[in-house]
């Protein structure tokens, strides 16, 4: 059996790199590291380690993300404290990014939205102590089980 050491990083696709670019250097505070030639993209890391996401361009005539399709749902990134996390959500709200929805999972509080290519991304913190023996009591239940989240001030 395979023990991955953890995630290492995420590769999404986009049409408009310069685009996705500016979201996520200037909206999500990440360094651009990296520019591929062919395919064309962009290496993103938040200082830790080589990168953690990658965009990769697709053609101008590629289908939109659709909600009901085989792959990725979302990116997860975490910030430090609910704190952070009010302040992530003016953050999105001065950049005008559409919000999903805000949603407290009992053992984390988070925030899903969009990036400009349709990728779904989700900003969380962590809600206690143990998290992994917590999710494990809470197996069985569903989305609407889950109460959405006020964020605002």
């Amino acid at each position: 059996m395979i023990h991955p050491k953890k995630v290492g990083h995420v590769v999404l696709k986009a049409r408009d790199l310069a685009q996705v670019e500016k979201f996520y250097t200037e909206v999500l505070g990440f360094e651009v590291v990296m520019r591929l030639k062919q395919p064309r993209g962009v290496f993103f890391s938040l200082g830790e380690q080589h990168h953690d996401i990658a965009v990769l361009e697709v053609s101008a005539e590629a289908d939109e993300p659709k909600a009901d399709q085989v792959g990725l749902h979302h990116v997860a990134l975490q910030v430090e404290d609910l704190a952070a996390l009010k302040e992530c959500y003016r953050t999105l709200q001065q950049h005008e990014v559409p919000i999903v929805r805000a949603v407290d999972h009992g053992i984390t509080k988070s925030i899903y939205f969009c990036d400009p290519a349709g990728n779904r991304l989700e900003l969380y913190c962590d809600v206690g102590e143990d998290g992994l023996a917590e999710i494990r009591r809470q197996n069985g239940r569903t989305i609407a089980d889950f109460p959405p989240l006020n964020l605002g001030d």
